[in-house]
């Protein structure tokens, strides 16, 4: 009897907790939500795991907040003890991507050597950090690039990025124009390309800006960098 009143116990206190975990959370999300406005559209509520705060997630984008709903904070959450930004650790991990779930197939495929070294960028036809990242890892061998036009900058970025996915040599023709200043001829009527398509699935995989790469391991990289802290990254993982 005593191990069924027991059992029976540490199971009503299960119930309570969970019911005031779930309270907690719906708090936090109301209160986030009720303060930022249609601006907030929250996608996860997670407890922290410091400080008995709860992570409300914003696209990616963190926001502290407590169990009542009463206050919260918009920053970073540093462990002086380790030196680690554990915001800053999450947002990576929230915005990773399965590479399989990457539509391969409507991207703008550059192999060289022998293509051992996988990874995707979503780049704007006019966006210069993206040229001079071409202009300068023109010499980065053995990688297999999956380019995803990102039309998000300019007017005109539509009618580039169609005319480059259009052309008879796609790779050829967005190396041109990244490069060598070269523009595409412009794409024929019958051509079937919709840059709309390419735009949702920039904001499918919440890109805000470019370039931006994914490695073959879900990690992404918000930005260009140089071309060795990228090749360490591109070995490590070939590894």
């Amino acid at each position: 009897m005593k191990k069924f009143l027991l059992a029976l116990s540490l199971f009503a206190s299960g119930l309570v907790t969970a019911h005031s975990a779930l309270a907690g959370e719906a708090e936090a999300r109301k209160a986030v939500e009720n303060f930022l406005g249609e601006r907030a559209k929250v996608e996860a509520v997670r407890k922290s795991g410091v400080l008995g705060l709860y992570e409300v997630q914003i696209g990616g984008d963190i926001v502290y907040a407590d169990e009542n709903g009463r206050y919260a904070f918009f920053g970073d959450i540093v462990d002086l003890k380790n030196r680690s930004n554990l915001t800053e650790e999450r947002k990576l991990k929230l915005s990773q991507v399965k590479f399989s779930d990457l539509p391969l197939n409507m991207a703008i495929k550059q192999v060289r050597g022998n293509g051992k070294r996988v990874f995707a960028s979503f780049e704007d036809p006019n966006c210069g950090y993206c040229k001079k990242f071409a202009r300068e890892t023109q010499g980065l061998t053995d990688i297999t690039l999956y380019i995803f036009p990102y039309p998000i900058l300019a007017q005109d970025s539509f009618e580039k990025s169609r005319n480059i996915l259009c052309a008879a040599d796609p790779a050829k023709a967005w190396n041109d124009w990244m490069v060598n200043g070269v523009a595409a001829p412009t794409a024929p009527a019958k051509c079937e390309v919709s840059m709309d398509k390419y735009v949702a699935l920039g904001h499918k995989f919440n890109v805000r800006g470019t370039p931006n790469f994914i490695l073959s391991d879900g990690n992404r990289i918000p930005g260009a960098i140089p071309q060795a802290q990228l090749e360490a990254r591109l070995d490590a993982l070939a590894k």
